[in-house]
Order: structure tokens, then sequence, then C-alpha cells
């Protein structure tokens, strides 16, 4: 279990019920409301449908993250009593959407630690291209299941501290935003919130071979990580400067420009790497962190390229302008091709070519 050095923070909303164990899916027929709605992908439900026989209204294969496609498909939802969110990111993000909208119970089951969306009360959905966090969904509990987990391929499992890493990189934005006076009215750095912070991100630092081996141990370590991080964002009043940042902005420019989806924590973890530099902050070591874990950053493993990297980079202060981000080193850094080589020199001789 985490310590909280500052438990105040985490009792202002709580954090989600989260269960450990076993089997936890094979149960979920014996006590979620009938008939109920499975959302999932196409992949997971083929594997897990023989658990729901006579328990499901029907599954919900999740196709879109976008909010107006989504707003329109909840008409068409068959009548349901519950809604279960079963898989990763998307399907978590959906079945909170459809839970608020429909305003049923919500039961969520990642089946990796890819994410911290399955702690979050708000689905982050897109509209024209750009990211919106919306509606406001509390699960009766959150149930992580090592063998399912352990079953996920090792890469999404790992690229789940992506969520974690980026403290880093956001509180350096928060802090030159502050001596910049360039922080928001409504959220002025708080020292405090970024203490709590940080000692969610040592705590993960400090299990670095635990989580990259997905034993339980890193997988409670990461997941209760992920826990307090995804409900940090409402438990700080709807304050996201402790937690992303640039890190976070490079994803989505990445996403943006190449009309890509990414396994989350490859974009971020690049961001968070390339915040680091341009920060001038620990660069090295956060380098090795996530090498250490296992999460490949080389464009090349994303289905990208490094061409793709540096065009995302050298528009990032014009995009996270246009997106209406907050202030941090992308609205005032230089980028330039040196800079992306240098990049490109440090993750390759670290990665291999």
């Amino acid at each position: 279990m985490i310590e909280l050095t500052n438990p105040s923070i985490a009792s202002l909303g709580g954090l989600f019920p989260t269960i450990y164990g076993r089997n936890l899916i094979g149960e979920l027929a014996n006590f979620v409301h009938r008939p109920f709605l499975v959302v999932t992908m196409e992949d997971l439900w083929e594997r897990f449908a023989h658990h729901f026989d006579g328990a499901v209204a029907q599954p919900y294969l999740v196709t879109t993250i976008d909010g107006d496609e989504l707003e329109r498909e909840v008409a068409a939802l068959p009548p349901c009593n519950a809604i279960v969110g079963l898989g990763g990111g998307q399907a978590v993000d959906v079945a909170k959407f459809f839970a608020w909208s429909l305003r049923l119970p919500l039961f969520q089951v990642p089946t990796s630690m890819s994410v911290n969306a399955p702690f979050g009360h708000r689905a982050g959905l897109r509209f024209g291209g750009n990211v919106r966090y919306m509606g406001w969904a509390v699960p009766q509990a959150v149930y992580v299941d090592f063998d399912v987990i352990q079953s996920a391929p090792p890469l999404i499992n790992r690229s789940g501290v992506c969520e974690i890493f980026c403290y880093h990189t956001a509180h350096a934005d928060w802090r030159l935003a502050h001596v910049r006076g360039k922080t928001e009215s409504k959220w002025p750095f708080d020292e405090a919130l970024v203490a709590e912070a940080k000692s969610v991100l040592d705590l993960v630092m400090s299990k670095l071979d635990d989580i990259h081996a997905v034993n339980e141990e890193g997988i409670r370590t990461l997941m209760n990580a992920n826990r307090w991080g995804g409900a940090a964002f409402h438990n700080a009043g709807w304050n996201p400067r402790h937690i992303e940042g640039i890190d976070h902005f490079l994803f989505y420019a990445l996403e943006y420009y190449t009309g890509k989806k990414f396994i989350h924590g490859q974009p971020v973890c690049l961001g968070i790497y390339a915040g680091s530099l341009l920060h001038g902050e620990r660069a090295d070591e956060m380098l090795e962190a996530i090498h250490r874990v296992g999460v490949d950053i080389r464009p090349e493993a994303m289905g990208i390229s490094w061409d793709d990297v540096g065009h995302a980079l050298m528009n990032l202060s014009g995009f996270v302008r246009q997106a209406g981000l907050w202030y941090g080193i992308a609205h005032e850094a230089t980028i330039t091709d040196a800079f992306v080589n240098r990049l490109r020199e440090a993750v390759t001789e670290k990665f291999g070519s």
C-alpha cells in the first residue's frame, strides 16, 4: 500500500475501492446488476465472453473514443442495469462515459496496467482531434486480477509507468510557469501537491525491477500508484498541474499530427525524456529508468519515424497554444533540428538502432 505523506489530499473525494485477487472476472455475473453491458474490445470479448453467459444485455465493442460519435451511440444501447468496463484505457473510458450518460452503476476491470484511466472520474475522449476530459463516474469497485494482468503483453503492462514518471516533467513545467508568472489563477503553484506526487513517483522508482517483471509486488505498486494518480485530478480540485505536462502534450501532438493510435506509455515516456532534456533536469536518470523498466520509446517501435517526432516537437509550441494547454517548457523552448538529433542519438544509444 502506498504511504501518503499528506493523507488529507487523498481524503478529498477519496480513492476508488480497489480489489486484488484471482478469478475476479468469473465472479462478476454473480453480483453485478443484471442484465449488464460489458464495454470491451473485440479480442478481449472473445477471450472472456464465457464468464458472462446469461448475464449480459450485450457486449459493446469499442471502436472509437470520439465524443460526438459516442454521444450518438448512447441512444442505441440496449436496456441494462449496470456497466462493466473490461480492458485498457479506451474500454474503461467509454464505460465511464456510458455509466455517466445513463446514470448506471459502474464496475471496472482493467486487463493491463497501461494507464490510470480505471481510477479517474472523467473519460478522456477526443473532440475534433483534441483531448477533452468529461463526465463523472465513480465505480463500485476496480477489480485487479493478477492472472489477467500478467497475461497482458509485457510492454503494455510496463508502459503504465508513464502515468507516474510524468510527475517529474509536470513539476518542472509548473515551477517554470511559477517563476515566469504564467501560472493560472485557479492553479497557483502548490509545493504540498508536488511533494505528494513526488512521494508516489519515488516509490515507483524504487520498484522498477518488480514492475518490469510484472510480479505481484510490481502490480500492486504500479496499480496503487495509478490509483492515486487517477483520482488526483479531481482530488486537487480539477488541477492537473502536479500530474501532467509536456510529457502528455507531445503524445497529444503526435496523435494529432500522425493520426495514429499509440500504446499510451511509449509516446508519453518519450515526452518525459524530451521534457527532461529541455528543462535540464534529471534527463539521464529518467532515460535510464524508462529503459530499465522496459518501455521502448524509439519511434520505430511506435510505428512512426523520427521525422514524425521532429515535426511534432518543432510544432509543439503552436499546438499547445491552439489546444489551450497549460503553460510550460513547450510554450517557450526553441526546438531545432539539433535538439531532435540530440534526442535521437541518446535514445538510439540507450535502446539500439
